[in-house]
């Protein structure tokens, strides 16, 4: 709170301070041109600001009160918790089972760890560690051993395990990510919804983190967690969710055990007119989600119930690691977007399809502040710039003090980190539009190989760079027509 009253108390220094010059005709006119533009992303946060309060506030509440009151009669008549695990340091691996082990002992209905390793060591440090803490009968341990080939697979041969145990009607499967803590009585207090709920076919839970790495690495995981806050409690309004993240998230065992569930999560393709065919590498949590949209279910968001996670940077470097990181990320949201939106808003309902929509339409419409700003500081002067500038300061601290809504804490840093977020974020998603194939695991540095001569891999090539560049160009001549800086068709007389 001190580094944000220091900046609230420097913003109105510098509005105090700016000369009376500097609000002249050619910044009321940037201003006039980036705020209507701008309302359209300010209006449409806000909306999902309201819709998140609107669901913590009134409607989740009376779900809890109802989920409370079932007790031990809300819950699964047997839990199957998936942890997959693959190159996840000792410590981590020790607190991720020791607290699924904890938490499967609390409950009071059957419950089965089923892990899905690829290291001995890994079984070996699992298997010494339940027998060490000696968890009641009704708590199982079995494992899958595979073999180096991803989390796909390690999660499609634990499904197909859970099936051969002919589980019982009404149980759930749970999967757990190996970098992901349980916290006590997260179970008990998520696995009712279920029944609360039992139009929901899935539900996931809210996110902290503790990072290892430096402390902007820190701040800048928890100003994402809390917009995650918001903007998945948005769409819970809808009983709808924009991803089922592996770090925790719940199944009916029907849908988790459904052969062609388990087909799509491991081998999941998509046909692109100019790629082709091309596998999935990442993005498991999106084949998931897609799968349950595409047979018209629905999912929960259980905003009281947290999972820890245990974030370790794949780069010392802030702009490395957060660019590997967003190729990552928004890779696996632009391959998911063309199929979920062709789905239409009838099947998962108008507002969700706006929201994803919106995806594709924002990595552009937020990088139109920068640009006009640029293109205006070109043609009037400099004056343009620092108008930006303030613009943002004020904008961006505005947005962090709505984080508050979903986090106790926020920190002096999250407005430089929205605005690199925003932009820079998008810079990463116009770039990887046009390279869809292109994917890659930060932790296991593997990536897909597509069978494809030299000639094709040319051809592909210099079209993602030709296509990108083109709409590169159409955006600066949008941008730059709409704010009077450029003629159109002034080009003619010339000819």
């Amino acid at each position: 709170m001190t580094g944000l009253l220091g900046y609230a108390v420097l913003l109105l220094a510098i509005s105090l301070a700016m000369p009376q010059e500097l609000f002249n005709q050619q910044s009321a006119h940037f201003l006039l041109a980036i705020g209507l533009i701008a309302s359209w992303r300010y209006i449409w946060a806000a909306t999902h600001l309201v819709r998140s309060l609107i669901y913590r506030h009134i409607v989740f509440p009376r779900l809890r009160r109802q989920a409370d009151a079932m007790g031990v009669d809300g819950m699964p008549t047997h839990a199957y918790l998936l942890l997959t695990s693959f190159r996840i340091d000792t410590e981590t691996s020790t607190d991720v089972y020791r607290a699924a082990i904890e938490e499967a002992a609390r409950t009071k209905i059957p419950v089965t760890l089923v892990a899905s390793l690829v290291e001995m060591a890994d079984q070996r440090l699992v298997k010494q560690l339940f027998i060490a803490m000696d968890p009641p009968p009704h708590v199982t341990l079995s494992f899958i051993r595979i073999g180096g080939t991803g989390k796909r697979d390690a999660l499609a041969q634990g499904l197909r395990t859970i099936q051969m145990m002919l589980p019982p009607p009404g149980a759930v499967v749970v999967v757990v990510d190996g970098d992901t803590v349980l916290e006590p009585y997260c179970l008990q207090r998520s696995l009712p919804f279920f029944k609360v709920m039992p139009d929901i076919s899935a539900f996931t839970t809210d996110e902290v983190c503790e990072v290892r790495g430096a402390r902007v690495f820190h701040d800048w995981y928890n100003m994402r967690f809390a917009q995650r806050q918001i903007l998945m409690c948005s769409m819970g309004l809808s009983k709808r969710v924009l991803t089922l993240t592996g770090r925790m998230s719940a199944f009916r065992v029907e849908v988790a055990t459904d052969p062609g569930f388990i087909k799509q999560l491991e081998s999941d393709t998509i046909d692109h007119w100019r790629l082709g065919r091309f596998a999935f590498l990442t993005g498991d949590d999106k084949s998931t989600w897609y799968w349950i949209l595409r047979h018209g279910g629905k999912m929960a968001y259980i905003p009281d119930v947290t999972v820890n996670t245990v974030e370790s940077p794949p780069d010392n470097d802030f702009v490395r690691a957060s660019t590997m990181l967003m190729v990552r990320w928004f890779g696996n949201m632009l391959r998911n977007n063309s199929r979920a939106l062709a789905l239409g808003p009838r099947k998962i309902g108008l507002f969700v399809w706006w929201t994803v929509l919106d995806q594709r339409v924002s990595m552009w419409t937020a990088t139109v502040g920068p640009t006009a700003a640029i293109l205006l500081t070109l043609y009037y002067g400099p004056m343009s710039l620092v108008v930006y500038a303030y613009w943002i300061a004020v904008t961006r601290f505005i947005q962090t003090l709505a984080l508050l809504t979903a986090r106790k804490d926020v920190a002096w840093t999250f407005p430089f980190l929205l605005f690199f977020n925003q932009v820079y974020g998008s810079m990463v998603k116009t770039y990887i539009f046009f390279r869809l194939d292109r994917q890659k695991w930060t932790r296991q540095n593997t990536t897909v190989a597509r069978n494809l001569g030299g000639f094709s891999k040319q051809v592909i090539n210099m079209t993602s760079w030709s296509m990108h560049a083109v709409a590169i160009l159409f955006f600066l001549a949008c941008v730059g027509t709409y704010l009077g800086v450029f003629k159109p068709f002034s080009f003619l007389p010339l000819l």
